[in-house]
């Protein structure tokens, strides 16, 4: 995410370049038709979960990985950290190798558009026990440990597409294998072609594309969003066929992403995806820097079983795949479109209502169109993602748009918060250490630590009983910068004292330290990407997560893989009354920001 007047000018370009071309009569036959689709509940159905802890289906979820996967994964993770030849305390190893003892990880990567979704893949690539270079490291096996996985906008992108896609290498997710054809992002989102007829149908088709789902539902811009990352990101779309009318990944649902072998294998870290509500209701502070939602807007969480908030002021969820559904009569499936979901997450088409000339330029010619195909009701945002709201009465003296039939869901860093932290902190989860990837452009397309200082503002302002405690981190930039806590990786929570989970912090945050040029502090707004520019976004994030920080003049600490691991078992460590010694004292004197 950016939030600079050039880029809204730009996505202000788009919009009007795609009204111009299909202001045109939608052809009813021309593709096939898919969306929700309605049903009796069964006796059973409950609509609301109220409470703080996870579904049931999650706790099953992490349960059997833990007995049957994280084992194996863990000993698989110890053995490429030991193949660096740094010799581990003996406390490491039996934290590893023992059963009733394996920590638990989580992973988020950040937004930042395409820059980000590459910048997360490679970190990712970094910690994948399949890739021998990332073994070599020291680093591969934490991806195939990890119990959690939360991607946010670009991130959310990743997370969406490395699900659908099973679980692939970063390579065949990337660049296309098997049955999946890649990422796409050879054409823009919504500017496809400069062929004036090839664009009119490609535009066409993304209306066309919703036409089920308007019969029933509200749509606004955010369903043609989601279809047009659909064709960049989903099964069913290949470089050969992106302007063919086809389904295009349509029909793809989250909830049924649990029927993929990977899943049913329990191998695959759970998914988690994070969305700000954008409420006419909630005044508060908002976090600087060019914002929009206050901090203390309640954030929600789209995970394979469920849709909700763990906020205090609301603590509720419903069914993931009868999302729609606002009764326990009748019951909506099909709502959770895959990538519908990935475009909530990344839906900034609210940013345009920074001026009256800027929405009269933008947004609201698109929703003129959309609204002109498919007449919606004046009351409607047309520049969000719109839920039927299935809390409505639910919370009323706390939740503040409890009496409305609409949430109006956005980009879950609106609020500032660009990493996608609050998932890991839920109570219920016990969470051990956080990988957070952070691939935000705080200044000139590097992250600085902003997005952890807004969940920090946002932990300390309002109370979170459901949640852990954050890690403490500097309460500004400066100490960020001066310190260079961005330029490397960076240890938080290592105080003996401190509650929650411990944070790992890998950030974009500086150019190549052997004095390449940077390939990876692209701009939000560049939605087009040559193969050669994606590899080398890849192999210098390879480096980034592989290298640590640099030790006596060296450009790359040999000890990383092991300082990792340690970082890995230290809240196992402690729950032991075990003190830290040997490379991994060290290794915490090196890395860890104790404020």
């Amino acid at each position: 995410m950016i939030r600079t007047p050039s880029r809204v000018a730009l996505l202000g370009t788009m919009f009007r370049s795609l009204t111009v071309i299909i202001l045109l009569v939608l052809s009813e036959s021309s593709i096939a038709a898919f969306g929700p689709s309605f049903q009796r509940c069964p006796a059973d159905f409950q609509l609301v979960r109220r409470g703080q802890t996870v579904s049931a289906s999650e706790a099953q979820y992490i349960e059997q990985k833990r007995k049957k996967v994280l084992p194996a994964a863990f000993q698989a993770y110890l053995k490429s950290v030991k193949s660096t030849g740094v010799t581990l305390p003996e406390y490491v190893e039996t934290i590893l190798e023992c059963g009733d003892q394996l920590p638990t990880v989580g992973i988020t990567t950040s937004g930042g558009g395409y820059r980000a979704a590459l910048f997360g893949a490679g970190v990712l690539n970094a910690l994948d026990a399949r890739n021998s270079s990332s073994v070599k490291k020291g680093t591969g096996g934490l991806l195939q440990a990890a119990t959690h996985l939360a991607g946010l906008s670009g991130g959310g992108w990743l997370v969406t597409s490395l699900a659908q896609a099973n679980l692939p290498t970063i390579q065949d997710l990337v660049f296309g294998a098997g049955n999946f054809g890649g990422w796409i992002p050879d054409f823009d989102f919504f500017d496809a072609s400069s062929n004036t007829t090839v664009q009119a149908t490609y535009a066409e088709e993304l209306l066309q594309e919703i036409a089920v789902k308007a019969q029933h539902f509200p749509v606004s811009v955010g369903d043609v969003w989601g279809r047009a990352l659909a064709r960049h990101f989903s099964n069913g779309t290949t470089l050969a066929t992106f302007f063919a009318n086809t389904s295009q990944g349509g029909g793809l649902l989250f909830s049924d992403l649990v029927n993929l072998p990977t899943f049913a294998s329990h191998e695959h870290p759970f998914p988690i995806m994070v969305t700000d509500l954008d409420s006419k209701h909630i005044t508060g502070p908002i976090f600087p820097g060019g914002n929009f939602i206050p901090l203390n807007t309640p954030l929600f969480e789209i995970n394979l079983f469920e849709f909700g908030s763990y906020d205090d002021v609301l603590a509720a969820h419903t069914p993931l795949q009868n999302l729609g559904t606002t009764n326990n009569s009748v019951c909506v499936t099909g709502f959770d479109e895959a990538m519908y979901l990935a475009g909530t997450t990344s839906n900034l088409w609210n940013e345009f209502n920074v001026s009256d000339a800027i929405l009269a330029e933008s947004t609201t010619d698109f929703s003129v169109l959309v609204n002109e195909t498919y007449p919606q009701s004046p009351a409607l945002r047309l520049d969000t993602s719109n839920f039927p709201n299935p809390f409505h009465g639910v919370a009323p003296d706390t939740f503040a748009d409890s009496h409305e039939t609409i949430l109006a869901l956005c980009d879950g860093g609106e609020d500032g918060q660009i990493s996608p932290l609050q998932p890991m902190l839920v109570k219920d989860r016990n969470i051990d250490v956080i990988i957070t990837i952070d691939a935000t452009n705080d200044a000139n397309g590097f992250a600085e630590g902003a997005s952890l200082i807004a969940t920090q503002e946002r932990m300390q302002q309002f109370f979170q009983g459901g949640l852990a405690t954050f890690p403490t981190v500097p309460s500004n930039l400066t100490v960020f910068i001066a310190e260079g806590l961005a330029t490397r990786p960076t240890f938080f929570g290592c105080t003996p004292t401190t509650a929650g989970p411990l944070l790992v912090y890998i950030a974009n945050g500086a150019p190549p330290r052997d004095g390449a040029a940077p390939l990876t502090n692209t701009t939000t707004t560049q939605t087009i990407y040559t193969a050669p520019e994606m590899q080398g976004m890849l192999d210098q994030t390879f480096v980034v997560a592989t290298q640590g920080a640099e030790v006596d003049g060296a450009l790359e600490d040999r000890e990383w893989g092991a300082c990792l691991a340690c970082a890995v078992v230290d809240r196992a460590r402690a729950r032991q009354g075990v003190e830290r010694s040997g490379v991994c004292e060290t290794c915490f004197s090196r890395y860890c920001w104790e404020g």
